[in-house]
């Protein structure tokens, strides 16, 4: 089961109890149903409770509509529908419309009270929602082919601070939120705090797992770039002992590359400590460098002679 369907389940076992939400949920199902007009309505969902749900709505107004299931190459779909005259008579008289507006727009008198605009909102994502699985990403969307009616939801929305977006995709238009916590809240408003907790720990989680990776990363450049100058040190030391120079250095520096040649793969910092007395890190760093000077100095320099012999 993908995780839109988990949230839509979850919604479904939020009761509705007042009348009037009852009233406004049943219009959410007409508003963002297949369609809506002087024919009836349609809702068609992959949801079987989703249609199950609608049916009750209206029954509960006092309107009788029938559930059919039509087999699709992906699988079920369930068909609500108000086809019969004298109920989308009643359905139209009941929501205020008549059926043959050129566009559909959402009547605000239909909200009388606050949980009048939660049972609208929850029930318009039941009918054309989804959500992106937190694992993968953040993403909410109300997907619509009637314009105005995604613009109005979008007002709703952000009217109660969810702070959506909208856009216009092959099609459809789409009502989406991005943000983790905004959609946190959202979730929570439609009743499906659970989903929300999901996501909470997730992002949790994500931030930890990418704190975690960039330190990581972090450590293994620095290690990367220790290991490099420790190599690049011993490579100048045995250019100075093939050469016979490593007397020639001064009393510290000896010092430094015999203990460096017996401890090759110690750290900077721990191997300052085995100086008598130990050393402190940039000091030992400075005579590393002074070491690599010295191997330089006896690389041999082309003369401008030898270059135009060559």
């Amino acid at each position: 089961m993908s995780f839109s369907q988990e949230v839509k389940n979850e919604i479904l076992r939020h009761k509705i109890t007042k009348s009037c939400c009852t009233v406004a949920a049943a219009y959410a199902v007409a508003c963002f149903g297949k369609y809506f007009d002087d024919r009836g309505i349609v809702l068609q969902t992959e949801n079987e409770g989703v249609a199950a749900f609608a049916q009750k709505l209206y029954r509960r107004c006092g309107i009788q509509g029938s559930i059919l299931r039509k087999e699709r190459p992906t699988g079920f779909v369930y068909e609500f529908s108000v086809k019969e005259p004298a109920q989308v008579a009643e359905m139209l008289a009941l929501f205020g419309h008549t059926g043959k507006e050129p566009t559909l727009r959402i009547r605000p008198d239909h909200f009388k009270c606050q949980t009048c605009v939660q049972a609208f909102i929850s029930t318009a994502f039941l009918c054309c929602g989804t959500m992106t699985d937190p694992e993968k990403s953040y993403n909410l969307e109300f997907l619509s082919t009637r314009h105005y009616l995604s613009q109005q939801l979008e007002a709703m929305l952000a009217e109660h601070h969810f702070y959506p977006h909208r856009a216009l995709r092959k099609g459809s238009n789409t009502v989406y939120i991005k943000a983790a916590d905004h959609i946190e809240d959202l979730l929570t408003f439609m009743g499906a705090g659970g989903a929300a907790m999901r996501i909470m720990e997730q992002r949790v989680y994500n931030e930890m797992r990418n704190k975690t990776n960039r330190l990581s990363n972090c450590e293994t450049a620095n290690i990367g770039k220790s290991v490099q100058a420790a190599v690049q040190v011993q490579l100048a030391i045995g250019q100075l002992r093939a050469a016979n120079a490593l007397d020639t250095l001064p009393e510290n520096l000896r010092q430094t590359a015999e203990l460096r040649m017996q401890y090759p793969d110690l750290p900077l910092a721990k191997l300052a400590e085995k100086f008598d007395p130990p050393v402190s890190k940039a000091g030992l760093s400075h005579r590393m460098k002074r070491i690599q000077e010295a191997a330089a100095r006896l690389q041999p320099r082309t003369t401008e002679k030898d270059a135009n012999h060559v």
